[in-house]
């Protein structure tokens, strides 16, 4: 099975673009930020439950190196083809060592400044008005995806969204002007369960309150609902390293 029917059966489209969540005049830097928000959701150490992760993981590292390639690219865009045969698409290749090679790791203090800096900033306006046009104004959804957003953040949140939807920035959805108290309330009790869950993970190792900041970033990345995943892709895609070009692209 080729590349492109490989993203059509497991990502539910052939389009490359599609699969890392990107348009089709993505800058090479949004192309590695859209591949490694992808990647991490599929990661086989963070989706455990997922039988099909591993050769997701595979096929989207395959995507990358076509669009990471000038040459690769240039022949998708304009023929709509891969090649199959090239070096990057190697099926022997290690895509979890050639995932870090592109992303090292960062550290807390990356995150914590990181989110010191993106809280209140243009980019968070354009990625919430994103996600509200992405999800409909569905305000759990929403909030899942968001970076560095708990629910202690979601007045400020939809007052960010509230203000864009006055200004006619982004269309008026009944689900983000006429939520139920059910669901936010079920927010809520999911927001205290977490909460209850770093504190509860605190106690058992140990920490001391200074470091209960910590528990509670190590419990959030075990959920994938909380955006966690997201924030690391942000921050890790500033230090990734741009890959060796490969072979021309040919027709399959």
């Amino acid at each position: 099975m080729g590349l492109l029917e490989q993203c059509e059966d497991l990502f539910k489209t052939s389009d490359l673009y599609k699969v890392l969540g990107v348009c089709k005049e993505a800058s090479d830097a949004e192309i590695r930020r859209g591949y490694y928000k992808v990647s991490l959701q599929v990661h086989p150490d963070r989706a455990p439950d997922d039988e099909f992760a591993t050769t997701k993981f595979q096929v989207l590292g395959k995507v990358y190196a076509v669009l990471a390639d000038k040459d690769q690219r240039g022949v998708y865009d304009e023929q709509g083809i891969v090649d199959e045969e090239s070096d990057s698409l190697n099926q022997d290749r290690n895509w979890e060592e050639h995932w870090r090679r592109l992303f090292p790791k960062i550290t807390l203090q990356d995150i914590l400044d990181f989110e010191k800096q993106y809280k209140g900033s243009d980019e968070e306006v354009e990625d919430l008005k994103r996600l509200y046009l992405e999800h409909e104004g569905d305000m759990d959804l929403i909030m899942e995806s968001a970076l560095c957003c708990s629910f202690e953040d979601e007045p400020r949140v939809k007052e960010i969204l509230q203000k864009a939807v006055d200004a006619e920035e982004v269309p008026t959805y009944k689900a983000f002007t006429h939520e139920s108290v059910k669901k936010k309330n079920n927010r809520k009790r999911k927001a205290d369960k977490e909460r209850k869950e770093a504190e509860q993970m605190q106690k058992e190792m140990g920490l001391n309150s200074e470091d209960s900041l910590v528990a509670m970033i190590q419990q959030r990345q075990k959920s994938k609902e909380n955006g966690f995943n997201s924030l690391i892709s942000d921050l890790e895609a500033k230090y990734c390293k741009k890959p060796a070009a490969g072979k021309k692209g040919k027709k399959k």
